[in-house]
């Protein structure tokens, strides 16, 4: 109720301020409206989107399931306030997988809030970013949901991400002769993910992310695009690295996951959890190549009571970090027509003997149409998941995106 009324009072603002302020009309994908303060010390630009998705599974064993549904759909906010150095991010979740999460741990209320930051250009190249927002991990996470170039992320991704958290990041860029940059991030986080209000049960999470681009930036950030729609005229090349710590973490996937509540909930198992990330970004002339590996381990993988005992699930088995690494491969070449065509790889080989999980590969065939850009497209892709000792998978899937 709070939120809607919230809604509703930003929509009034909204439109009192219409009658007052400078408005432009953008292009499809450049928001719906401008605002700009009369004076010239603020702005705001006001986007809204949505992806629909369809998708249908075989599974050996399981027989076929169908599913229809709203996968994303975003509020967003962002400009400047007093100066272009002082920048900011508003984005919120409306759909029901944008809001599920709900627990004791986030007041039991529903997760609106995906971004809220604010960006201060400070001193020359350096930015501080304070809120909530992606940390600097993997660079298919840090792409935007709406800038895939298949249909959703890979299963290296949904398994060692790091997502969203609440804190600040310390952002620094140099020049290494005329093209070479150096890109340097560090990042102090809560470390149990987004929107969390019973305060920090762990440690804090510390992240820190280098990139290279030897051959300079790419067109219109396109390290962070999926795709080559703007078909470089030269070579961009992009690697990185990453290195989170969590101290003390109290959850199965770092900041992600299930809290490890021991002793019936009366306190947390808590553990040192370490992710590496490689990744790498190619482009040109229409082809795209991109590339990652994940490698996490944890102090103590084997949550337990504070007896010493083991901790146990609901099935009896033992609760664990999700430890282990992961590769993923992808590539696409996009026609003239802009329809692309794109292939992608990901290997995924969790530490059976902790997690007691098999090795899994996924093999995906995609194929998209750019109407306008990647705010206006029709992606579709098939995959093939073999899980060893398992029951293997195929899966289908169309979606449609709209940004405004």
């Amino acid at each position: 109720m709070k939120f809607k009324i919230t809604l509703i009072a930003v929509s009034l603002v909204a439109l009192y301020t219409l009658q007052a302020q400078e408005v432009k009309s953008p292009e499809l994908g450049k928001g719906l409206f401008n605002l700009v303060g009369q004076d010239s010390s603020w702005t705001m630009k006001v986007g809204l989107r949505m992806q629909l998705l369809g998708a249908s599974t075989w599974e050996d064993g399981a027989g076929n399931e169908t599913s229809f549904l709203v996968r994303r759909a975003r509020l967003k906010f962002d400009g400047y306030a007093l100066s272009p150095k002082l920048e900011y991010k508003i984005e919120l979740g409306l759909s029901n997988r944008d809001l599920s999460g709900a627990s004791e741990f986030t007041s039991d209320a529903p997760r609106y809030i995906l971004d809220a930051q604010l960006k201060w250009n400070f001193y020359k190249n350096f930015e501080v970013w304070f809120g909530q927002g992606k940390l600097p991990g993997n660079r298919e996470r840090i792409i935007s949901s709406a800038n895939l170039q298949q249909v959703d992320r890979s299963l290296l991704n949904s398994r060692f991400t790091l997502d969203r958290d609440f804190g600040f990041q310390l952002r620094h860029h140099f020049n290494l002769g005329n093209a070479f940059i150096v890109k340097e991030i560090f990042s102090l986080a809560q470390g149990e993910g987004r929107n969390v209000t019973t305060g920090n049960l762990g440690g804090h999470q510390y992240t820190g992310r280098i990139e290279l681009l030897p051959f300079g930036d790419f067109s219109n950030d396109g390290d962070y695009v999926g795709s080559d729609l703007k078909r470089e005229l030269t070579p961009k090349l992009a690697f990185a690295i990453s290195y989170d710590h969590n101290s003390n973490a109290v959850k199965t996937r770092s900041n992600q996951g299930d809290y490890m509540s021991i002793d019936s909930g009366n306190g947390f198992f808590k553990t040192n959890i370490n992710t590496l990330f490689l990744d790498a970004m190619f482009k040109y002339n229409g082809f795209s190549l991109m590339a990652e590996y994940a490698d996490r381990e944890a102090k103590d993988p084997f949550a337990k009571n504070s007896d010493g005992t083991f901790l146990l699930d609901d099935h009896g088995k033992n609760v664990t970090v999700q430890v282990g690494k992961a590769l993923n491969i992808q590539s696409g070449y996009l026609f003239k027509n802009n329809i692309e065509v794109s292939g992608r790889y990901t290997h995924i080989a969790l530490n059976k003997h902790i997690t007691g999980k098999n090795p899994e590969n996924q093999y995906t065939l995609g194929v998209s149409k750019y109407i306008v850009g990647h705010k206006l497209k029709v992606q579709t892709d098939l995959s093939h998941l073999e899980v060893s000792n398992g029951n293997n998978q195929i899966m289908y899937r169309l979606q449609f995106e709209l940004h405004f």
